[in-house]
C-alpha cells in the first residue's frame, strides 16, 4: 500500500481551504483518508499553515511520501522532514 501525505480540497467555490491528510494513493483526492495532520489556508494574509509535527514525523518514519506541495508546506511550517 502506497501511503501519501497530500492536500484535500475543502471550502466553497473560489474560496479554497486545504487539509493535509495521510491517504492511500489509490483513493481520490477528496475521498477517504487515514488521518488528518494539518491544514493550509491560502486565502488569508499572511497564508495560514498548521502542521502537527509529531504526526508528520511518525508517518514519514513509517514510509509515507509527501507530495511536492506538501513537502514545501512542511518545510515552511518548520516541521522536520527526513
Amino acid at each position: 500500500m502506497a501511503v501519501k501525505i497530500r492536500l484535500r480540497r475543502m471550502g466553497k467555490k473560489k474560496a479554497p481551504f486545504y487539509r493535509i491528510v495521510v491517504a492511500d494513493s489509490r483513493y481520490p483526492r477528496d475521498g477517504r483518508f487515514i488521518e488528518e495532520v494539518g491544514y493550509y489556508d491560502p486565502m488569508t494574509d499572511p497564508v495560514t499553515i498548521k502542521v502537527d509535527k509529531e504526526k508528520v514525523d511518525k508517518w514519514l518514519a513509517t514510509g509515507a511520501q509527501p507530495t511536492e506541495t506538501v513537502r514545501s508546506l512542511i518545510n515552511k511550517s518548520g516541521a522536520e522532514e527526513k
